[in-house]
């Protein structure tokens, strides 16, 4: 497994990192710090998790919720968070025994932005 940390989108003064695919062809930076995030959502379990938490009414999810709605240890679900968090989707709180996830919406923005193919004038959906 990859110990590399991941660059959370954003981070940067520079704003062209959110211009779509179909807006530019990526800098060689943009696109390594995206595939880092790709890759932390190419996981079905990242991609569930995170779905669970940014879906979740309230905003925020206790961990305890989250471990049993997966066949797996305590601790595999707990290094998937880490991946998530790494890259800069979700943060988290410790409030007692208990860890508590949310989304971060603003970067779950800056990914939509990336995938956001421009609409032509005058073309209809």
């Amino acid at each position: 497994m990859s110990k590399q940390e991941f660059v959370v989108l954003g981070q940067d003064a520079d704003a062209s990192c959110c211009q779509g695919l179909a807006a530019a062809p990526l800098a060689e930076e943009q696109a390594a710090d995206l595939a880092r995030v790709f890759k932390a959502l190419g996981d079905p379990v990242r991609l569930r998790l995170l779905s669970m938490i940014a879906s979740r009414d309230g905003g925020e999810i206790c961990v305890c919720e989250l471990t049993p709605a997966f066949d797996l240890s305590q601790p595999t679900i707990s290094h998937h968070l880490k991946l998530l968090r790494q890259a800069g989707l979700v943060d988290c709180e410790r409030r007692g025994t208990w860890v508590y996830y949310w989304a971060l919406p603003a970067a779950l923005e800056r990914l939509a932005a990336v995938l956001r193919v421009p609409q032509a004038e005058g073309a209809t959906a």
